[in-house]
C-alpha cells in the first residue's frame, strides 16, 4: 500500500535520490564542514544581545530586509546598479534559480563541485550535465566546456569560485570565455570569498548574464543560514516571484546586520584562518605519502597516496577528529580527503594525529 502511495505521489527522480547526510560530530574536533571555528569576543556578544533585547518577534520580518541589504552592499562592494536577493543559505538561492527555469532546461557545472547544484537540479527533473575538471590540476577543461556551451547553451552554468571540494580558483580568463559564449545565466558561487582576493563582483556591470552568489556561512555566521545573490534587477525581479515571503527571519536579519556593522572582528578571524591555512598546507605536504592541493578556501583537499583514504578517515575519527572522506565519490576524488582549517590548537591536533597515522602505517610489500 505504501509503495503505491509513494509511486503515485513522489516523482521517480526523487525516489532515486539520496538525502544529503550530515555526520554526527558529537565529542569530536569538527573539521568537516568549512565553518569558522572562532567564537565571538565577549564584548561583541554583549552588544549583540543588547541589540536583540527589543526584537519584535511577534511581528513578521521586513520582507525585503532593506537595512541588511545596505550592510551587505557596503561590506561586499556590490555595484549600486546590481540588485540583491536574500536566501535561507545559498541552497535556497540555488533552488530558486533552478525552479525558475523552463521545464527540462539544461544545467551545467564542472565535476566535482558543490553537490547541491546536481541535487536540486535532479529533484526538479532538469537536464543536468557535468564536465570533469582536468586531472591533478582540477582546472576547468575549457575546451570541453566551450564545446558543451556552444552545442547545448545551458540555461544556467554554475561555477564555484573557489571550487568546493577542490579549493582552487578557476582561471579568470576561462570564466570570461564562458560568460562570452553563454546565452544563459552564469552563476559565480563565491561562498569562500573571505579567503581569497579574487572575485567577479565588479564584473556584474560588464556582463548582463552574470550573477554572483555569496553566503555569510564561511565568514563566521553559518548558524544564520544567510546567502545573497547579486545581478541584473530585471532578472532578480523575476526570481523574486518564486522566493517565499518572509524567508529571512527577523533574528537572522538583526544578527547579520549587527555582525556586518562590526565586521572587523570577523575579518581578523578570517585573516587568522588564512595564516593557519598556509601552515597546514606546508606541514601536510611534509608528511610522507600525503599530497595537499593548493587552496583559496578555508579547507584543504589532500590525497593519501600510501594509506587508503577510508583508513585515514577512520583513524582520525578514532583519535577524536572528524574530517570529510571524499574518496568514495571516485573519479578525480579517488584517495582524497578534505579538512577544514581550524584554530591553531585544532590544526595541531589534526597534524599530530596525521603524523602518527603516517608513521605507523604498515609498509607496502
Amino acid at each position: 500500500m505504501l509503495d503505491n502511495i509513494v509511486d503515485h505521489c513522489i516523482r521517480k527522480e526523487v525516489q532515486a535520490m539520496s538525502a544529503y547526510k550530515v555526520a554526527d560530530a558529537a565529542n569530536l574536533i569538527k573539521l568537516d564542514a568549512m565553518e569558522n571555528p572562532y567564537d565571538w569576543p565577549a564584548e561583541i556578544t554583549d552588544l549583540w544581545l543588547e541589540t536583540l533585547r527589543n526584537c519584535p518577534v511577534n511581528r513578521y520580518p521586513d520582507p525585503t530586509a532593506d537595512q541588511l541589504c545596505l550592510a551587505l552592499r557596503k561590506t561586499n562592494d556590490i555595484p549600486q546598479d546590481s540588485a540583491i536577493m536574500l536566501g535561507n543559505g545559498s541552497d535556497e538561492l540555488i533552488q530558486i534559480l533552478l525552479m525558475a527555469l523552463p521545464q527540462h532546461a539544461s544545467v551545467l557545472a564542472p565535476a566535482p563541485s558543490f553537490v547541491m547544484y546536481r541535487q536540486i537540479a535532479k529533484s526538479l527533473a532538469l537536464d543536468y550535465h557535468s564536465i570533469p575538471l582536468l586531472k591533478d590540476s582540477f582546472a576547468l577543461d575549457i575546451n570541453a566546456m566551450r564545446a558543451h556551451v556552444e552545442r547545448h547553451q545551458p540555461a544556467i552554468i554554475f561555477l564555484a569560485y573557489p571550487n568546493n571540494p577542490t579549493g582552487n580558483l578557476f582561471a579568470a580568463e576561462d570564466i570570461e570565455q564562458i560568460l562570452q559564449l553563454s546565452k544563459g545565466l552564469v552563476i559565480i558561487d563565491e561562498a569562500y570569498a573571505p579567503f581569497t582576493d579574487a572575485s567577479f563582483m565588479s564584473a556584474l556591470t560588464s556582463h548582463p548574464n552574470l550573477m554572483v552568489m555569496r553566503t555569510l556561512s564561511k565568514l563566521g555566521l553559518a548558524g544564520l543560514r544567510l546567502g545573497f545573490l547579486c545581478g541584473q534587477p530585471g532578472i532578480i525581479e523575476h526570481l523574486d516571484k518564486i522566493r517565499l515571503p518572509y524567508n529571512i527571519n527577523i533574528l537572522t536579519q538583526l544578527t547579520a546586520e549587527f555582525a556586518l556593522n562590526h565586521v572587523d572582528f570577523l575579518n581578523q578571524q578570517t585573516q587568522c584562518l588564512r595564516e593557519q591555512r598556509a601552515i597546514l598546507m606546508e606541514q601536510l605536504n611534509a608528511l610522507d605519502g600525503i599530497e595537499a592541493l593548493p587552496s583559496d578556501a578555508n579547507f584543504i583537499l589532500f590525497r593519501s597516496l600510501k594509506i587508503p583514504a577510508q583508513d585515514v578517515f577512520n583513524q582520525l575519527k578514532y583519535k577524536g577528529i572528524l574530517i570529510k572522506n571524499l574518496s568514495s565519490q571516485g573519479g578525480l576524488l579517488n584517495a582524497c580527503l578534505r579538512v577544514t582549517v581550524g584554530t591553531e590548537a585544532e590544526n595541531k591536533s589534526f597534524l599530530s594525529a596525521m603524523t602518527q597515522i603516517v608513521n605507523n602505517a604498515t609498509p607496502a610489500h
